[in-house]
């Protein structure tokens, strides 16, 4: 994984990349914790309760992510950052203040979740805008990468501080640790440069032109729009197989709690292991190749879910997340990547929201369809389904492309983006 700046200095000595890394630990943390505890305490009011709880973490932030793009290109970018934090923090904070005086109702819950997640997918869009910023654009691979390594450590270490908390003090006071990471977050982005409140020349005209201006820049950009498009349907079809994975491997795999918990360890760790090769991998073969070849492998990942029913489970589970973690973390962060580069500085919100928006929708999409249509045929059917969608939406990436009609910045190595084969 290279991480160096324009000049050959390490990433790691660049005090602004690190305190976005050091925001990237904090807000996973606080994310992990905030989304165990808000589920526990959802438990009681019913699987449908939970449930939608659950989705209103991710539906909000869907559907407001092109307008959260647009917020990102027009206003002062730091201080937007701060404000998105600190409001995170005190919408958290507000579970366990209203636990203490004994008004901790249902619809509070419900106004929480839904607010949390907006924040959060705003937040990541804005984040998005600001990497670029700070970094060149001929180190976004390596900057991307420790980025979601960074975020990956959080998400190992918050579920289990998360169920400590709530095992010991209870819900609502491990949503107070959460809000204190989240305040955590706020001081770090605090602390970046001044230059990000600058604001980048904007066109005249109504927030329905800006986004009509970052549609235009996806829609100019055909490698771009087929990674979205290929992204949707991956992410369609493995959010309908990881909705069934927890259910068709306890009951009808019948494997033990230890086995299936190490399997999503084993993913965790491919996680951080795809984040350290994406470099190196898109450097050798090219940004475009990678987002080929990798997804093409992701997709094809998600048929050993089924096929444990017909071998040692436990071992093709493992095979499923070590493949699927490895090879999907490196299509994303070369998608991700090769966004950011492509897409004009005054337009990297509004094209990181309406991105975002579509991968986004997709997840809980295929989760409620393939949950409602396994109730009906079952779960092998849903699960081979499933792999099928994910596998030909991959398959996708691999069809000619017609140059694009915008080129991409100056100082994108030409090489990364599209190597001949």
């Amino acid at each position: 994984m290279t991480t160096a700046t324009a000049d050959g200095t390490s990433l790691w000595r660049h005090r602004p990349f690190v305190l976005l890394c050091g925001e990237q630990i904090a807000s996973s943390v606080g994310r992990q914790i905030t989304t165990l505890a808000l589920a526990v305490t959802g438990l009681g009011a019913g699987p449908f309760g939970a449930a939608a709880l659950l989705a209103l973490t991710y539906l909000p932030g869907a559907v407001l992510s092109p307008l959260a793009g647009v917020l990102v290109d027009r206003v002062r970018l730091r201080n937007l950052l701060v404000t998105v934090t600190a409001a995170q923090a005190l919408v958290v904070g507000s579970v366990p203040l209203a636990d203490t005086v004994g008004h901790l109702t249902r619809g509070h819950l419900y106004v929480v979740a839904a607010v949390s997640g907006a924040l959060t997918f705003t937040l990541a869009v804005a984040l998005q805008a600001a990497l670029h910023r700070v970094v060149p654009s001929g180190r976004l691979l390596g900057a991307n990468s420790a980025l979601t390594a960074a975020r990956t450590s959080g998400q190992i270490g918050g579920p289990a501080l998360g169920g400590v908390l709530v095992g010991l003090a209870g819900p609502a006071w491990a949503l107070l640790a959460g809000s204190v990471a989240y305040a955590v977050e706020a001081l770090l982005v605090l602390a970046l440069p001044a230059a990000l409140n600058i604001r980048r020349k904007q066109g005249a005209g109504s927030p329905l032109d800006a986004l009509c201006s970052g549609l235009a820049v996806v829609r100019a950009q055909p490698r771009l729009r087929r990674m979205v498009l290929s992204g949707a349907g991956l992410n369609l079809g493995s959010g309908a197989a990881t909705a069934l994975y927890v259910f068709y491997a306890a009951r009808e795999l019948a494997l033990d709690a230890w086995q299936l918990g190490t399997t999503y360890a084993v993913y965790s760790a491919a996680t951080i292991a795809g984040a350290l090769l994406a470099g190196r991998f898109a450097r050798t073969t090219g940004l475009w190749r990678a987002t080929q070849a990798c997804g093409l492998v992701a997709g094809a990942a998600v048929f050993l879910i089924p096929a444990a029913s017909l071998g040692p489970a436990f071992a093709l589970l493992l095979a499923y997340q070590v493949t699927y973690g490895l090879s999907g973390t490196i299509w994303m962060i070369s998608m991700t990547t090769t966004q950011q580069q492509v897409t004009p500085d005054g337009l990297q919100g509004r094209v990181a929201g309406l991105v975002q928006s579509v991968l986004l929708l997709t997840v809980p999409v295929g989760a409620f369809a393939g949950g409602a249509l396994a109730a009906w045929l079952g779960n092998v059917p849903v699960l081979l389904g499933s792999a099928a969608v994910a596998l030909v939406s991959a398959a996708t990436l691999w069809a000619p492309v017609r140059a694009a009609t915008v080129e991409p910045a100056e100082d994108v190595p030409s090489r990364l983006l599209s190597p001949e084969p």
